[in-house]
């Protein structure tokens, strides 16, 4: 249309028209919009709604989801997860939940060739009523018959299809590390932990129990300590629980490996033994190693003073290779030796070889008493920081004696003859109610003489004197929670008898618990 014309009147009802719609456009658009937030605001309230029920929801299942232990009648399941059992309760950490020998089964690995001789350390520390367990031999041994004292023998199953290439070791490794999938397809009821050691390891089953009780069972915990020689923790593994000294492994993580455990050996032919092979199972399923100090693998050879004298501040549970090492106490043989350690281990199983230091300031002395083993007088004041030190009295396995060769702390062996102590050995210890009283003989040694001769005009320490008696109070249930060393106290009695007092710093014979140098 020019810019001269007049419009029609068909164009101005157009345009009307076109407001119209145009205005019903608009409403429409906002209308829509209105809607679509509406909805948009409608849906993101419910999806909060749901997402915030249904997390509550879970988080109050699983808070009570457990592994339950299974009934005595409950039939076999092989690898099937146990049905659930309303009699048991969740194992949580920090707490016993009422843990006892009964909830552990020991996997015990031997040879029928040597079942004979070591059937006689397994004796010493065994509780047929109490325990449950296998022996576990590649055969029977010739004559073999049950001993209703000792555990039952099993014969492993054949591993000859297993490649095995090590040009140094055995296949029995083989055969050993399959005891833990063996022992959990027997499907026993109400276990919660399986135990492997050897047929030449003594255990302290109650320090075992107190310390498992520790951890989750219902979670995959891997236990155990390295060896002590710095060597064979190199080759084979420093984060490797050492089979000799004893491997604990809960519930779950002893399904999981049997699930895998075959196919698992198979694409580790070239280890050694049997404990690096379930070291490597372990490790695919990603299980790290928890260290206990209580554990020994003992790889040592010659005289174990040393490492008696200075165990560590924590519950003791096994020693390794008892076969090694010279006997435990002088005078005795190997056997009756054991026989009077574990007799020891018996009467006081928790403060079973803790140490307690404390000094006789008018006589420029130091004592220090590990408890069922040995009380060593010290000429002079020793500070305790050195005395943690475990004296060198024994080479590693391997027959090296050089301090690096050994994964804890060492100190050398005084040579001058007026440093080292007078040592007083166990030869007897009961139990009067409460108290453990031990006895401990002055050790028969040459070198008196020399100390007249050569340490003059210094006296003899304690000399005259022949026997210590050792009154130990016993140890709280839950001391090894919180661990610290014992203290003990000095009373001359008799001009041929010492009386020392030992017990837990805090009690109130000991005061602060605090002895300065």
């Amino acid at each position: 249309m020019l810019a001269n014309e007049k419009p029609s009147p068909s164009s101005c009802a157009s345009r009307v028209l076109c407001r119209t719609r145009s205005r019903r456009w608009r409403h429409s658009r906002i209308t829509t919009a209105i809607i679509t937030i509406l909805s948009l605001l409608l849906a993101t309230f419910a999806w909060l709604s749901l997402v915030f029920t249904s997390s509550a929801s879970h988080w109050h299942h699983y808070s009570h989801i457990h592994r339950p232990i299974s009934s005595p009648d409950a039939p076999s399941r092989g690898l099937n997860p146990r049905p659930p059992n309303s009699a048991s309760l969740p194992a949580a950490a920090g707490s016993s939940l009422h843990l006892s020998l009964g909830h552990v089964v020991f996997g015990i690995a031997g040879s029928s060739r040597l079942w004979k001789r070591r059937s006689n350390f397994l004796r010493l520390w065994w509780r047929p009523d109490q325990m449950r367990g296998h022996v576990w031999l590649e055969e029977f041994p010739p004559d073999y018959s049950p001993d209703p004292a000792l555990p039952p023998i099993r014969v492993s199953e054949d591993i000859s299809h297993f490649r095995y290439t090590n040009p140094i070791g055995h296949p029995s490794g083989l055969r050993i590390s399959r005891i833990v999938s063996e022992g959990f397809r027997l499907d026993l009821p109400d276990v919660r932990w399986f135990f492997l050691c050897d047929d030449d390891t003594i255990v302290n089953a109650d320090n075992l129990v107190a310390v498992l009780a520790k951890y989750d069972s219902n979670e995959m915990v891997y236990i155990g300590s390295p060896s002590e020689s710095h060597s064979a923790n190199t080759y084979f593994s420093h984060s490797m629980a050492f089979g000799g000294g004893g491997i604990a492994i809960s519930y779950p993580l002893a399904e999981a490996i049997a699930k895998i455990q075959d196919d698992c050996l198979e694409r580790y032919p070239k280890l050694y033994g049997s404990d690096d092979r379930l070291h490597a199972c372990i490790s695919e399923l990603g299980v790290p190693l928890t260290r206990e100090y209580g554990f020994h693998q003992w790889d040592i050879r010659g005289n174990a003073h040393g490492l008696l004298a200075s165990h560590p501040v924590a519950p003791f549970i096994s020693i390794h290779h008892v076969e090694a090492v010279d006997p435990l106490y002088p005078g005795l043989s190997s056997l009756d030796s054991l026989k009077l350690f574990t007799k020891a281990m018996k009467t006081e199983p928790r403060g079973f070889l803790q140490r307690a230091i404390c000094y006789d300031h008018a006589h420029h002395l130091t004592f220090s008493v590990s408890l069922g083993y040995v009380v060593q007088v010290f000429p002079n004041i020793v500070l305790a920081k050195d005395l943690e030190r475990a004296e060198q009295t024994y080479s590693a396995w391997n027959k090296l004696t050089h301090r690096s060769e050994f994964d804890f702390d060492t100190r050398d062996v005084p040579r001058s003859v007026c440093k080292k102590p007078i040592l007083f050995f166990l030869e007897d210890v009961e139990r009067r109610e409460n108290i453990t009283s031990g006895l401990y003989g002055r050790a028969k040694v040459k070198d008196d003489l020399k100390r007249k001769v050569f340490c003059f005009p210094r006296s003899i320490p304690v000399h005259g004197v022949n026997t210590v008696q050792v009154m130990a109070s016993p140890l709280s249930k839950n001391w090894h929670l919180t661990p610290r060393r014992l203290c003990c106290k000095v009373n001359q009695t008799g001009d041929e008898l010492l009386e020392v007092k030992v017990g837990q710093c805090e009690s109130g014979i000991f005061g602060s618990g605090v002895d300065s140098v």
